[in-house]
């Protein structure tokens, strides 16, 4: 059992969306949903079975979680590249392609598929028989470092972390990202709202504070390289600091600041004509791309057994790299 009080702020909020923020993201959103609809959760001592419910100030949520389940999906042998691996937890290198977990359209073939191969039944069980030791996720299209648990108390831990964004602690997650031209100013932060398109609810969108999805996301970004001209340039390499992690909040935000990722057909479709109008092999390279030029390049964290500061980066693939050097030519 797990209780929770609604404060001030959390009034109005829907029951699921206030659980998964009150319990620092240890079980994720649609889980609780699950676990609500099932009769495992009650709210000042009266069962909810609702998700939508709205809370209160005062409020006291009680969760009644079951213990971790085996996971379903299969094991299956797929590569990993890891970084790192001990008893608590494991550090891959994800691949471009590769979806985190089972869902709609992708039972098989999926990064817990290969986790559970890899290890075994030695993964978290918190994330719920879809997602056991996932922590936190990558779009399937973006590459790089993620930190898998592989013990419930280890899961907790790096949930908490995640949750502070590095607030109190060391935790930093690192992006690298190839978007059409170039912000005018080197460095900079990125502060917005983010929720639900209005005209496409499968995407996110800057929203306003009022919107009930709202939630707050801070992107602080700094440019590497400006391809092509200084005062106009075709593209730039920019790193992408993240103090909150929401869905889809990099691509978004630089969408909303008027550069787009290169390759995102979701939230630069507009910017096809730039590619088109990129000097060849730079056009072929942008061509072969087929994704969003977006890598997770460096995650560090508190280790949750001993403490000890980890710190782990992997190198942009090479399907960005080639981008990135056929721009230095234009």
């Amino acid at each position: 059992m797990e209780d929770v009080t609604a404060g001030p702020d959390d009034a109005g909020r829907r029951l699921d969306q206030f659980l998964a923020t009150a319990m620092d993201g240890t079980v994720s959103r649609s889980r609780l949903k699950g676990l609500i609809e099932d009769g495992r959760v009650t709210v000042n001592g009266a069962v909810v079975v609702e998700a939508k419910r709205r809370v209160a100030a005062g409020d006291i949520a009680r969760v009644d979680l079951p213990p971790p389940a085996d996971a379903e999906p299969q094991a299956e042998a797929i590569a990993l590249s890891v970084l790192y691996e001990d008893d608590a937890l494991i550090v891959i290198d994800k691949p471009a392609g590769l979806v985190v977990h089972p869902g709609a359209g992708n039972a098989t073939g999926t990064l817990v598929n290969a986790l559970i191969h890899h290890c075994g039944d030695t993964l978290s069980g918190i994330g719920g028989v879809r997602r056991p030791g996932i922590v936190h996720r990558l779009d399937k299209d973006t590459s790089g470092v993620m930190v898998i648990a592989k013990t419930d108390a280890a899961h907790k831990h790096l949930s908490a972390q995640f949750a502070d964004h590095g607030r109190t602690g060391p935790m930093e997650r690192v992006y690298q990202a190839l978007v059409w031209g170039g912000p005018d100013r080197n460095t900079g932060t990125i502060a917005t709202h983010l929720g639900r398109s209005g005209s496409d609810r499968t995407k996110q969108a800057v929203v306003s504070e009022s919107q009930p999805d709202a939630r707050h996301a801070v992107t602080r970004f700094s440019v590497e390289t400006r391809f092509g001209p200084a005062a106009k340039p075709a593209a730039s390499l920019v790193a992408c600091m993240l103090e909150t992690g929401r869905t889809h909040q990099i691509r978004v935000h630089m969408a909303h600041v008027g550069h787009p990722l290169i390759g995102d057909h979701v939230y630069g479709a507009g910017f096809r004509s730039k590619a088109r109008a990129l000097p060849e092999p730079a056009r072929a390279a942008v061509d072969a791309l087929g994704r969003q030029a977006l890598h997770a390049r460096m995650l560090a964290f508190v280790h949750p057994s001993t403490g000890e500061p980890m710190r782990f980066e992997a190198d942009m693939p090479a399907d960005m790299a080639r981008v990135a050097d056929e721009l230095r030519h234009v």
